[in-house]
């Protein structure tokens, strides 16, 4: 378990104090000795951005291993932020994470898995060690931490040109005045702009930063964990499935929820139906506006982390997080209905049997053996027709008003057959279909039909 507090000691009195507004900036060389401490403590949580193995980090090492007396001048350093600290004597700091969630290492991130995996390398011997990810070597760190300590005493004599006396830039930030709440709260907010300002050499992606505000929390609470735990919820966190793909999904739910103003007083409107489809990246400003409304989330103690309020926007996140699985039943199950005696769903031109593939498909986010591999335009019209299915309670909460997969198990047949007039009218293009509006227009008429039907035979 990672402590919850350190102690960082600057070298050589190289170290300097700057105060403006709620923000009080120490900055200094560190060796790499005393860092050790920070490594145990160290999660990337707070850094927009996780860490991963390649180019950059292969540069830093050669540099620190190449030129270890000008490694501290050619890099940013390390950046991190605790909301509690305490100064002590020698150039030495006591650092204590009370919020791992927005405290930690915001901003060198790469530089720690490379400085890291550098140490590791000279504590066991294997020079070809090199962790993919962060976790990777969070996990190796702690497996090999006794032979890290054993490297650092025996070098502990070294006179500054040991094996771990290179010198790192580091720069913490505290609050200016940890007596003044108003000058804690305000902070803890100033954290992730400085977070995204640190990272803007990469352009921290929207959802990233969504992420960290903490807007994708509940929905994530929602999902099924074994799709939950693939999902790259900020950049570089190792995921396979693109939190875009989920959150254009929720926009069928949250679009028959009452929207409200975002926090700037301009109206929300949920995204057209083929946008789900053709713009993602709109989902997902739009996710982003609905959540930061005042009528949605707020912020909890000041953070800048907000926490959901707004019941009827968690009922619908807590439907988007069944959708997933209703997609791939869909994709799963839309070649045998397509197909129904008539047609011949292998011999269309985007669909790649099986059979003739070297690398077998699977469903998008359950990775359940298919038959067919085809693009997701082809199906996106039905997938958004489940929206027929989505019902008012009186409280104003979203519910089903029929089971989805009861649903699909005694209708989906004769939709597809309707949904054929599209799939002929534009010659199974998956661009077209997905992208054109009358697609959805006639699925949910197809459904809401089906409904009439089964309201009718009761």
């Amino acid at each position: 378990m990672n402590p919850d507090r350190i102690l960082v000691r600057f070298d050589q009195g190289q170290v300097a104090e700057q105060v403006e507004g709620p923000v009080r900036r120490i900055v200094g060389f560190v060796k790499a000795r005393n860092m050790l401490n920070l490594f145990d403590a160290a999660d990337l949580e707070a850094n927009p951005r996780s860490a991963k193995a390649g180019p950059v980090t292969d540069a830093i090492i050669e540099s620190i291993v190449e030129t270890p007396n000008t490694f501290p001048f050619k890099t940013k350093g390390v950046l991190v932020g605790s909301s509690n600290y305490e100064k002590l004597e020698r150039n030495r700091f006591e650092l204590k994470f009370e919020n791992l969630k927005i405290e930690g290492i915001l901003d060198g991130g790469h530089n720690m898995l490379a400085i890291g995996t550098q140490i590791l390398r000279l504590a066991t011997g294997n020079e070809k060690l090199r962790p993919a990810r962060w976790p990777d070597f969070k996990a190796a760190w702690e497996k090999n931490r006794d032979l890290v300590e054993d490297l650092r005493k025996a070098t502990s004599e070294d006179e500054g040109d040991g094996l771990l006396d290179f010198l790192v830039p580091l720069e913490i930030l505290v609050p200016s005045n940890i007596e003044d709440p108003d000058v804690m709260d305000e902070f803890s907010s100033s954290l992730l702009d400085i977070c995204a300002a640190r990272n803007n050499n990469v352009e921290l992606k929207l959802e990233t930063k969504a992420n960290q505000k903490g807007y994708y929390e509940e929905f994530r609470k929602f999902l099924p964990p074994f799709i939950a735990n693939r999902v790259e919820w900020k950049t570089n966190d190792g995921g396979d499935i693109k939190v875009r793909d989920l959150i254009a999904l929720a926009w069928i739910p949250l679009s028959l929820v009452d929207l409200p103003d975002d926090e700037d007083g301009r109206r929300i409107e949920a995204p057209v139906p083929q946008n789900i489809y053709r713009n993602k990246g709109e989902c997902v400003k739009l996710f982003d506006r609905l959540m930061g409304s005042p009528a949605v989330s707020k912020q909890q103690g000041g953070e800048y982390r907000h926490e959901l309020h707004n019941t009827q926007v968690g009922s619908a996140l807590e439907l988007a997080a069944q959708l997933p699985l209703l997609y791939d039943r869909i994709y799963r199950t839309f070649p045998d209905a397509y197909n129904d005696g008539t047609g011949r769903f292998g011999g269309l031109t985007v669909v790649k049997p099986a059979k003739d593939m070297r690398t077998k498909p699977t469903t998008h986010f359950t990775s359940h053996p298919v038959n067919y591999s085809y693009p997701d335009g082809l199906i996106m019209p039905l997938v958004y027709g489940l929206k027929s299915l989505i019902e008012r309670a009186p409280d104003g909460r979203l519910r089903w008003k029929k089971d989805p997969n009861d649903f699909l198990d005694g209708y989906f047949q004769p939709i597809v057959k309707k949904y054929r007039v599209i799939m002929d009218a534009f010659r199974a293009d998956p661009q077209k279909i997905g992208k054109n509006e009358g697609s959805y227009d006639l699925v949910v008429d197809a459904f809401e039909t089906e409904l009439l039907k089964l309201a009718a035979a009761v």
